[in-house]
Formats: structure tokens, sequence, C-alpha cells
């Protein structure tokens, strides 16, 4: 089994489910993505966890020294813990951050290592059972891809619920199996490392 998590995608939801995003320290919505792969492993009896995946954006030295370097020591303590972590500098926007318009940094290509990965990892054999922890639907067509191998290798997904908030990837055409994480869950991982104030 390897679980492919989209960083800041899950991390996101995590915040709306649990948590007031525009109140709460940028901390709350954190997981130790090791601990997450393992609570997900446990919940079939017979699968092995392979591997932790993390895909993430990274913000510009230059531009976000303390952003980036925060984001460094958050991936360092992900690789320390046995994740595998991927990241790409994040996309500024002309004139950023005063001539910008009000738009913000964003992730490119993220989503598309992810789902190289996911359909790559499948085709070589490197899992039977794969989970998305994301709600991005760049996703679909490579999970789809997966899906219609003859091996019947599966692919599953995972995501944040609480109360009337459930944020998950699904595709028409498939009955995805969801992981469905509660609070319970969530306070199971949770990460409250103030990453930025490390040193």
């Amino acid at each position: 089994m390897i679980v492919f998590v989209d960083a800041q995608n899950f991390y996101r939801s995590a915040r709306r489910a649990f948590f007031d995003d525009g109140l709460d320290p940028y901390r709350f919505g954190q997981f130790h993505p090791s601990a997450l792969g393992e609570l997900l492993a446990a919940r079939d009896a017979g699968r092995t966890l392979a591997e932790v995946r993390l895909y993430t954006g990274r913000p510009d030295a230059y531009l976000q020294p303390a952003a980036h370097r925060a984001n460094v020591l958050q991936c360092q303590a992900w690789e320390q813990a046995g994740c595998s972590v991927f990241t790409r500098q994040l996309r500024y926007p002309y004139g950023w951050p005063d001539n910008a318009g009000g738009q913000r940094p964003q992730e490119k290509g993220i989503d598309v290592r992810m789902a190289l990965d996911i359909a790559l990892l499948a085709y070589k054999g490197h899992y039977d059972v794969g989970v998305a922890c994301s709600a991005d639907t760049d996703l679909i067509p490579a999970i789809e891809e997966v899906l219609a191998d003859e091996r019947g290798i599966q692919v599953e997904v995972a995501g944040w619920r609480a109360g009337r908030f459930r944020q998950r990837l699904s595709i028409k055409s498939q009955n995805l199996w969801c992981h469905w994480l509660s609070r319970e869950d969530y306070e199971r991982v949770r990460d409250d490392t103030d990453y930025a104030a490390s040193h």
C-alpha cells in the first residue's frame, strides 16, 4: 500500500473541517503524514504500508524567506519520519506582493507529479492499493487509468469529515472507496509544531 498525499490540499481541507480558518493559528490543520499512513493501513487487516509520498509547493527563498525556511523544516521532519517528499517552487504573480492585484502564489505542477506517480508506480507494480489524500480533480485521469488495468490494482481516497463538511475525490464512473477521517482521527495524527518558529 502506498499513500499519496497532496500536502497543502489535505491541510486546507483539515482546517475547513475542524477549525476556523480565519482565526485559528496556521499550524492547526497540520498532520504527521507517517502517522496518517499508518492509520489508513491499519484499517484493513493484511495491508502493509510500503510508503507515504508527500507533494508540496515550496515558497521562494528570496520572496518569502520565513515561509521557505518553515517549509524546508517541515519537509525535513517528514523525511526523518520515513516519508518521501517532492517539492516544486511556487509560482508568483507578476509584481507580487505589492502589485499583484490581490493574487497569491500558487502551486504549479504538484498535481501533475502526484498523478504521474499514481499511474507510473502502479504500472511498475510498486503497489496493490494506493490511497490518494486529496480532493484535486486533476488526479482523476490517472486514477481512471490505474483502475482500468487488468491486474486489478485498487485506488482509494481519503477525506476529512466533520458535521456538514465532507470533502473527497470522486469519479462518476467509478465507486471509489473513501476512508472518511473524523476529528478523532485527526487528533491521532495531529502536528502542532510551529515550523516558522523552529530553529
